[in-house]
């Protein structure tokens, strides 16, 4: 593993530490401030007449990034999570001998050091530390990839995306937005009155959406189980129970196509709200946008990619009329069967004459509307055939009170009144089972303690579900979402994995 000849070089470095006394993989951190606070708390030093206070004493550690040794004299640059930092190094501010024999020797870019001094700017007007004491506390002993080119190889990036992380602050960055997009997420539905929950992600049925599921096996209760495609109906279980207001920051797992929009493994949020409408959710939603905005400090025009989303342009519009006035599919095809296979097929779309209207319609969506939906856009008035857990709307039975959130040309919410009535969920899902039996692998499997749930009566629920995957994608301008997990899914390797180039190996 450790075969390779600059890996052993610097194994070598390592050993001779050692042999000096000096522990390579010191446990002994006295460090006081980090780089931000540092470069915060000093930026008045540029005022004072000789550009340094040696009364300001300050300890920091950080990586090598970059080391330009001199002769009597060394510049280098660490950087830790919150920034990059100049270090001064002179021969004789050191311990006797410690700048020749070990600091020029056998310190490299790529070691995480400690160093104690004082602030000061140098003649090119750069904050900087002046080290008066510096030493070691990890010996890296794989090589850097060659700093001016990085980690260009997308597959390395995600596979070792320690490295990753570690040549490239706007990858941190990205994480870090990505985490207060959580943390904002679940303050904002508790300051709504929402109560977080957390339900099995192991499931006896793969129920809560038309997914194809991963299949595990219980050994102590002898049964298969799934792991969780989605939290809905255990979530609409605890309405039924008295909950009123519920969320849940949830991990969902899905045996499908993998694309820059899907990852086997997702995360989302599920939140269901008693006594309110999709209606309801259209405006929460909305509130929720805001929300965001505001605490990440966001413009509300955001780039991404070559578009420009605009956050203060919510839209809504049925899906039907979407059709029409957004792909322009003629109006006199869209609610005919027979017109839109041969409307499909005539573009050369590959189409499954055995789909119900409901899911053709879904199709024709699919391919001429969902792409051209820029600025955020509620589709709504979905066919009941694509909704199977929507409640029917009251003035047309054929479709359901379901909006989806389309921003980009991708779809990042989807949300509706729940279906709460008992007789009418049995049906739904028989006919998701007639489908099943057809050949279709994602459709609903058949919840009878469900059904069961919905027996003893769920008051009038609305329900949503934002992928916060997609979301983080939107807000970074990331446009794939491998790079917005820190770990996604990737193909076992079939060869020896080719390694970053270091500066060594140049």
């Amino acid at each position: 593993m450790f075969s390779n000849k600059f890996i052993q070089q610097r194994i070598e470095k390592a050993n001779i530490l050692r042999e000096a006394g000096i522990n390579p993989y010191s446990n002994e951190s006295q460090r006081n401030t980090t780089v931000e606070k540092f470069l915060n708390v000093n930026s008045d030093i540029e005022q004072k007449e000789d550009k340094r206070d040696e009364n300001r004493i300050y300890t920091v550690s950080g990586r090598i990034k970059l080391l330009r040794i001199m002769g009597k004299a060394s510049f280098v640059k660490i950087e830790d999570e919150s920034g990059m930092l100049q270090i001064y190094v002179a021969r004789d501010n050191l311990a006797e001998g410690f700048y020749n024999t070990i600091f020029k020797k056998h310190i490299e870019v790529g070691d995480i050091i400690e160093v104690t001094g004082y602030p000061f700017v140098t003649g090119k007007g750069e904050l900087s530390l002046h080290a008066n004491d510096l030493k070691i506390l990890t010996k890296a002993i794989s090589p850097l990839p060659e700093k001016f080119h990085g980690i260009t190889d997308k597959e390395i990036r995600y596979r070792k995306r320690y490295l990753d992380l570690i040549m490239n602050a706007g990858v941190r960055k990205t994480f870090q937005i990505r985490s207060k997009v959580i943390s904002l997420t679940r303050r904002f539905f508790e300051d709504k009155g929402f109560l977080e929950v957390e339900t099995p992600m192991m499931h006896p049925i793969a129920g809560g959406a038309n997914a194809k599921p991963f299949v595990t096996h219980h050994n102590a209760l002898g049964v298969d189980r799934y792991l969780r495609i989605a939290p809905e109906l255990y979530l609409k279980r605890l309405i039924v129970g008295g909950f009123e207001a519920v969320f849940e920051i949830n991990r969902n797992f899905r045996n499908e196509g993998m694309d820059a929009t899907h990852n086997p493994e997702f995360t989302s949020i599920e939140f269901y709200w008693a006594y309110k409408t999709y209606k309801d959710l259209i405006e929460i939603t909305k509130e929720y946008f805001q929300y965001l905005f505001e605490h990440l400090d966001l413009p509300t025009i955001l780039p991404y990619g070559d578009l420009e989303v605009n956050f203060d342009n919510f839209q809504e519009i049925p899906l039907i009329e979407s059709l029409t006035t957004i792909g322009g599919v003629p109006a006199d095809i869209v609610n005919d069967k027979e017109k839109i296979i041969a409307y499909l097929k005539e573009r050369h779309i590959d189409v499954n004459a055995a789909m119900n209207l409901g899911q053709l319609q879904g199709e024709l969506f699919d391919e001429f509307v969902e792409e051209k939906l820029i600025d955020p856009t509620f589709i709504t008035e979905y066919p009941v055939e694509i909704s199977p857990l929507a409640r029917r709307s009251d003035a047309n039975p054929a479709i359901t009170e379901r909006f989806e959130l389309f921003i980009a040309g991708r779809e990042i919410a989807n949300a509706f009144s729940e279906l709460n009535d008992p007789l009418d969920q049995l049906e739904r899902f028989e006919g998701q089972m007639a489908a099943k039996d057809c050949g279709d692998d994602e459709a609903h499997a058949m919840d009878t303690d469900f059904v069961e749930a919905l027996s003893y009566g769920m008051a009038p629920t609305a329900g949503q579900g934002i992928g916060i995957d997609r979301l983080v994608m939107l807000l970074t301008n990331e446009h794939s979402i491998r790079d917005v997990l820190l770990f996604p899914a990737m193909k076992p390797l079939t060869t020896e994995e080719e390694p970053c180039k270091s500066k060594e190996e140049e």
